[in-house]
Protein backbone atom coordinates (compact mmCIF):
# COMPACT_ATOMS: atom_id res chain seq x y z
CA UNK A 1 0.00 0.00 0.00
CA UNK A 2 2.60 2.15 1.12
CA UNK A 3 4.69 1.29 -1.85
CA UNK A 4 2.11 2.33 -4.01
CA UNK A 5 1.41 5.69 -2.71
CA UNK A 6 5.40 6.01 -3.13
CA UNK A 7 5.50 5.22 -6.69
CA UNK A 8 1.93 7.46 -7.37
CA UNK A 9 4.02 10.02 -5.73
CA UNK A 10 7.34 9.71 -7.20
CA UNK A 11 5.49 9.69 -10.71
CA UNK A 12 4.23 13.17 -10.26
CA UNK A 13 7.24 14.10 -8.68
CA UNK A 14 8.27 16.04 -12.05
CA UNK A 15 5.17 17.85 -12.51
CA UNK A 16 5.01 18.93 -8.81
CA UNK A 17 8.59 20.39 -9.40
CA UNK A 18 7.71 21.87 -12.40
CA UNK A 19 4.86 23.56 -11.42
CA UNK A 20 6.70 24.69 -8.46
CA UNK A 21 9.43 26.10 -10.83
CA UNK A 22 6.62 27.76 -13.03
CA UNK A 23 5.59 29.85 -10.09
CA UNK A 24 8.60 30.48 -8.81
CA UNK A 25 9.41 31.94 -11.99
CA UNK A 26 6.03 33.85 -12.28
CA UNK A 27 6.57 35.32 -8.79
CA UNK A 28 9.92 36.30 -9.54
CA UNK A 29 8.62 38.27 -12.67
CA UNK A 30 5.93 39.96 -10.77
CA UNK A 31 8.52 41.38 -8.52
CA UNK A 32 11.11 42.42 -10.29
CA UNK A 33 8.75 44.58 -12.41
CA UNK A 34 7.38 45.89 -9.30
CA UNK A 35 10.64 46.79 -7.55
CA UNK A 36 11.84 48.17 -10.32
CA UNK A 37 8.56 50.24 -10.88
CA UNK A 38 8.83 51.51 -7.52
CA UNK A 39 12.66 52.37 -8.11
CA UNK A 40 11.44 54.28 -11.23
CA UNK A 41 8.93 55.74 -9.32
CA UNK A 42 11.06 57.13 -6.52
CA UNK A 43 13.97 58.51 -9.26
CA UNK A 44 11.16 60.30 -10.92
CA UNK A 45 9.70 62.07 -8.25
CA UNK A 46 10.58 66.00 -8.18
CA UNK A 47 13.56 67.30 -6.34
CA UNK A 48 12.15 70.70 -5.26
CA UNK A 49 13.80 74.06 -4.73
CA UNK A 50 12.34 75.69 -2.36
CA UNK A 51 12.43 79.64 -1.92
CA UNK A 52 11.24 82.15 1.05
CA UNK A 53 11.63 86.06 1.84
CA UNK A 54 10.61 89.23 -0.12
CA UNK A 55 10.34 90.79 -2.80
CA UNK A 56 13.38 89.86 -4.40
CA UNK A 57 12.69 86.07 -4.31
CA UNK A 58 9.94 86.80 -6.29
CA UNK A 59 11.62 89.25 -8.87
CA UNK A 60 9.36 91.89 -8.10
CA UNK A 61 10.69 94.66 -11.02
CA UNK A 62 8.48 98.09 -10.83
CA UNK A 63 5.37 98.63 -13.69
CA UNK A 64 6.48 94.70 -14.30
CA UNK A 65 5.33 92.52 -10.96
CA UNK A 66 6.60 89.15 -10.30
CA UNK A 67 9.83 88.51 -13.32
CA UNK A 68 11.68 85.21 -13.46
CA UNK A 69 14.40 87.16 -10.76
CA UNK A 70 16.97 84.94 -10.01
CA UNK A 71 15.33 81.95 -8.52
CA UNK A 72 14.02 81.37 -12.22
CA UNK A 73 17.64 81.49 -13.50
CA UNK A 74 18.30 78.76 -10.67
CA UNK A 75 15.60 76.68 -11.16
CA UNK A 76 16.43 76.45 -15.22
CA UNK A 77 20.31 75.55 -14.37
CA UNK A 78 19.71 73.27 -11.26
CA UNK A 79 16.79 71.16 -13.01
CA UNK A 80 14.97 71.25 -9.46
CA UNK A 81 11.41 72.43 -9.45
CA UNK A 82 10.67 75.40 -7.74
CA UNK A 83 7.86 76.36 -4.89
CA UNK A 84 8.00 79.82 -4.28
CA UNK A 85 6.76 80.83 -0.80
CA UNK A 86 8.15 84.75 -0.91
CA UNK A 87 5.86 87.25 -0.42
CA UNK A 88 6.69 91.11 -1.52
CA UNK A 89 6.97 93.76 1.91
CA UNK A 90 8.34 90.43 4.05
CA UNK A 91 10.46 91.31 6.82
CA UNK A 92 12.20 89.28 9.25
CA UNK A 93 9.62 89.51 11.56
CA UNK A 94 6.23 89.26 9.41
CA UNK A 95 7.96 85.84 7.76
CA UNK A 96 7.48 83.57 10.98
CA UNK A 97 4.48 85.89 12.19
CA UNK A 98 2.39 87.33 9.71
CA UNK A 99 -0.61 84.92 8.41
CA UNK A 100 -1.13 84.89 4.47
CA UNK A 101 0.97 87.29 1.94
CA UNK A 102 -1.06 90.89 1.37
CA UNK A 103 1.49 91.26 -1.37
CA UNK A 104 0.52 87.78 -4.11
CA UNK A 105 1.89 88.91 -7.15
CA UNK A 106 0.49 87.03 -10.15
CA UNK A 107 2.20 84.60 -12.32
CA UNK A 108 4.96 84.28 -9.49
CA UNK A 109 7.20 81.51 -10.77
CA UNK A 110 6.17 78.20 -8.56
CA UNK A 111 4.40 80.57 -6.67
CA UNK A 112 2.34 79.37 -3.41
CA UNK A 113 -0.35 81.10 -1.18
CA UNK A 114 -0.66 80.21 2.52
CA UNK A 115 -4.08 82.14 3.51
CA UNK A 116 -4.26 80.31 7.09
CA UNK A 117 -1.10 79.96 7.89
CA UNK A 118 2.71 82.29 7.63
CA UNK A 119 5.19 81.68 5.17
CA UNK A 120 7.50 80.25 7.53
CA UNK A 121 5.44 77.51 8.89
CA UNK A 122 4.05 76.92 5.00
CA UNK A 123 7.49 76.84 3.62
CA UNK A 124 8.19 74.35 6.95
CA UNK A 125 5.39 72.41 6.04
CA UNK A 126 6.31 71.08 2.82
CA UNK A 127 10.01 70.75 3.41
CA UNK A 128 8.29 68.07 6.09
CA UNK A 129 6.16 66.15 3.86
CA UNK A 130 8.80 66.09 0.61
CA UNK A 131 11.67 65.82 3.21
CA UNK A 132 13.68 63.46 1.07
CA UNK A 133 12.95 65.19 -2.25
CA UNK A 134 14.71 68.48 -1.06
CA UNK A 135 17.43 69.71 -3.65
CA UNK A 136 17.86 73.33 -2.33
CA UNK A 137 16.70 75.99 0.37
CA UNK A 138 17.01 79.93 -0.54
CA UNK A 139 16.08 82.69 1.58
CA UNK A 140 16.51 86.73 1.10
CA UNK A 141 15.06 88.64 3.73
CA UNK A 142 16.21 91.31 5.62
CA UNK A 143 15.77 94.05 3.54
CA UNK A 144 12.37 95.38 4.60
CA UNK A 145 13.95 95.44 8.09
CA UNK A 146 16.47 98.31 7.29
CA UNK A 147 14.82 100.47 4.65
CA UNK A 148 13.65 103.00 6.78
CA UNK A 149 16.98 103.67 7.83
CA UNK A 150 18.13 105.48 5.15
CA UNK A 151 15.56 108.50 6.25
CA UNK A 152 16.68 108.00 9.87
CA UNK A 153 18.52 110.54 11.16
CA UNK A 154 21.14 108.54 12.08
CA UNK A 155 21.06 105.51 9.13
CA UNK A 156 23.81 103.70 11.54
CA UNK A 157 22.14 104.20 14.28
CA UNK A 158 18.81 102.78 13.18
CA UNK A 159 20.87 100.01 11.00
CA UNK A 160 22.32 98.90 14.05
CA UNK A 161 19.18 98.64 16.53
CA UNK A 162 17.69 96.78 13.49
CA UNK A 163 20.29 94.02 13.51
CA UNK A 164 19.63 92.90 16.43
CA UNK A 165 16.33 91.81 15.54
CA UNK A 166 17.80 90.45 12.15
CA UNK A 167 20.15 88.23 13.61
CA UNK A 168 17.92 86.71 16.38
CA UNK A 169 14.98 86.25 13.75
CA UNK A 170 16.92 84.78 10.84
CA UNK A 171 18.96 82.46 13.34
CA UNK A 172 15.62 81.10 14.55
CA UNK A 173 14.09 80.61 10.62
CA UNK A 174 17.16 79.12 9.52
CA UNK A 175 16.79 76.47 12.49
CA UNK A 176 13.48 75.69 11.63
CA UNK A 177 14.27 74.99 8.06
CA UNK A 178 17.12 73.06 8.73
CA UNK A 179 14.88 70.74 10.92
CA UNK A 180 11.98 70.57 8.60
CA UNK A 181 14.17 70.07 5.39
CA UNK A 182 16.46 67.43 6.52
CA UNK A 183 20.90 68.09 7.47
CA UNK A 184 22.23 67.71 4.19
CA UNK A 185 20.10 70.28 2.10
CA UNK A 186 21.86 73.70 0.83
CA UNK A 187 20.91 76.40 2.12
CA UNK A 188 21.64 79.35 0.64
CA UNK A 189 20.69 82.97 2.56
CA UNK A 190 21.49 85.54 0.38
CA UNK A 191 21.37 89.80 1.11
CA UNK A 192 21.59 92.90 -1.36
CA UNK A 193 22.84 94.85 -3.90
CA UNK A 194 23.44 98.01 -2.02
CA UNK A 195 21.18 100.36 -3.37
CA UNK A 196 21.56 103.26 -1.40
CA UNK A 197 24.84 103.96 -3.21
CA UNK A 198 22.06 105.14 -5.81
CA UNK A 199 21.48 107.86 -3.59
CA UNK A 200 24.62 109.56 -4.85
CA UNK A 201 22.90 110.19 -8.34
CA UNK A 202 19.36 110.03 -7.86
CA UNK A 203 16.99 111.97 -7.64
CA UNK A 204 19.11 113.05 -11.72
CA UNK A 205 20.73 116.03 -10.03
CA UNK A 206 24.38 117.33 -8.95
CA UNK A 207 25.36 115.10 -6.43
CA UNK A 208 25.06 116.81 -2.92
CA UNK A 209 26.79 116.83 0.09
CA UNK A 210 24.24 114.77 2.07
CA UNK A 211 23.50 112.29 -0.61
CA UNK A 212 26.99 111.41 -0.83
CA UNK A 213 27.27 110.85 2.83
CA UNK A 214 24.67 108.93 2.95
CA UNK A 215 25.93 106.20 0.15
CA UNK A 216 28.99 106.11 2.14
CA UNK A 217 27.01 105.59 5.19
CA UNK A 218 25.34 102.32 3.32
CA UNK A 219 28.41 100.89 2.51
CA UNK A 220 29.44 100.33 6.53
CA UNK A 221 26.10 99.63 7.08
CA UNK A 222 26.10 96.70 5.25
CA UNK A 223 29.54 95.30 5.22
CA UNK A 224 30.19 96.11 9.33
CA UNK A 225 26.75 95.30 10.22
CA UNK A 226 23.81 93.47 8.03
CA UNK A 227 25.83 91.36 6.33
CA UNK A 228 27.78 90.04 9.00
CA UNK A 229 24.37 89.27 11.30
CA UNK A 230 23.18 87.07 8.43
CA UNK A 231 26.47 85.40 7.46
CA UNK A 232 26.45 84.15 11.43
CA UNK A 233 22.81 83.77 11.26
CA UNK A 234 22.71 81.31 8.35
CA UNK A 235 26.34 79.54 9.36
CA UNK A 236 24.27 78.21 12.76
CA UNK A 237 22.41 76.10 10.55
CA UNK A 238 24.86 75.04 8.53
CA UNK A 239 24.03 77.24 5.53
CA UNK A 240 26.22 80.03 3.50
CA UNK A 241 25.45 83.38 2.74
CA UNK A 242 25.77 84.62 -0.42
CA UNK A 243 27.62 88.63 -0.42
CA UNK A 244 25.58 90.07 -3.08
CA UNK A 245 26.23 93.47 -1.88
CA UNK A 246 30.28 92.35 -2.43
CA UNK A 247 29.51 90.85 -5.95
CA UNK A 248 27.59 93.87 -7.14
CA UNK A 249 31.06 95.87 -6.42
CA UNK A 250 29.41 98.16 -3.53
CA UNK A 251 32.87 98.23 -1.60
CA UNK A 252 34.84 99.77 -4.39
CA UNK A 253 36.16 102.60 -2.87
CA UNK A 254 34.20 105.49 -4.75
CA UNK A 255 37.40 107.33 -5.45
CA UNK A 256 37.20 105.02 -8.85
CA UNK A 257 35.02 106.00 -11.15
CA UNK A 258 33.69 105.87 -15.01
CA UNK A 259 31.47 107.30 -16.95
CA UNK A 260 27.88 106.22 -17.32
CA UNK A 261 25.20 107.69 -19.31
CA UNK A 262 22.78 110.13 -18.29
CA UNK A 263 24.86 110.87 -15.40
CA UNK A 264 28.09 111.45 -16.51
CA UNK A 265 31.45 110.62 -14.39
CA UNK A 266 30.20 108.92 -11.43
CA UNK A 267 31.67 106.20 -8.92
CA UNK A 268 31.62 102.67 -10.27
CA UNK A 269 30.52 101.30 -7.58
CA UNK A 270 27.31 103.79 -7.66
CA UNK A 271 27.33 102.80 -12.01
CA UNK A 272 27.10 98.98 -10.97
CA UNK A 273 23.91 99.78 -8.31
CA UNK A 274 22.70 102.30 -11.83
CA UNK A 275 23.02 99.19 -14.43
CA UNK A 276 21.63 96.54 -12.05
CA UNK A 277 19.45 97.82 -9.86
CA UNK A 278 16.00 100.51 -10.69
CA UNK A 279 17.16 103.06 -7.74
CA UNK A 280 19.08 105.32 -9.79
CA UNK A 281 16.52 105.91 -12.44
CA UNK A 282 13.10 105.38 -10.26
CA UNK A 283 14.42 105.35 -7.01
CA UNK A 284 13.25 101.49 -6.65
CA UNK A 285 15.42 99.23 -4.50
CA UNK A 286 14.55 96.61 -7.22
CA UNK A 287 17.29 94.82 -9.58
CA UNK A 288 17.01 94.53 -12.93
CA UNK A 289 16.53 91.95 -15.31
CA UNK A 290 20.78 91.99 -15.40
CA UNK A 291 20.83 92.26 -11.68
CA UNK A 292 18.63 89.37 -11.25
CA UNK A 293 20.47 87.59 -13.24
CA UNK A 294 24.09 88.02 -11.55
CA UNK A 295 22.19 87.20 -8.07
CA UNK A 296 20.87 83.65 -10.05
CA UNK A 297 25.00 83.45 -11.18
CA UNK A 298 26.02 83.81 -7.60
CA UNK A 299 23.17 81.58 -6.24
CA UNK A 300 23.93 78.78 -8.53
CA UNK A 301 27.48 78.89 -8.21
CA UNK A 302 27.22 78.45 -4.30
CA UNK A 303 24.77 75.23 -5.11
CA UNK A 304 26.93 73.86 -6.86
CA UNK A 305 30.18 74.03 -4.52
CA UNK A 306 27.63 72.75 -1.57
CA UNK A 307 26.92 69.78 -3.80
CA UNK A 308 30.28 68.99 -4.61
CA UNK A 309 29.45 69.05 -8.27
Amino acid sequence: MRHGRDSEWKARMPAVIGLTALSLAVAGMVALPAAALAAKANKASPTYYVSLGDSYSVGYQPALGATTGYTGYVTAKSHLTLVNFGCGGATTTSIVDDVGCPDVLPHTAGGVTYPTTTQAAAAEAFLTAHRDHIGLMTVSIGGNDVTACATAPNPITCVGTAVTSIKTNVTSLVAALRAAGGPKVPLIGLTYPDVILGSYVYPSLPATAARISLAQESVVAFKGLINPALKTAYASAGGVLVDVTAATGAYTALTKTQTLAPYGTIPVAVANVCTLTWFCKLGNIHATDKGYALIGKLVTAQYVRMRGH
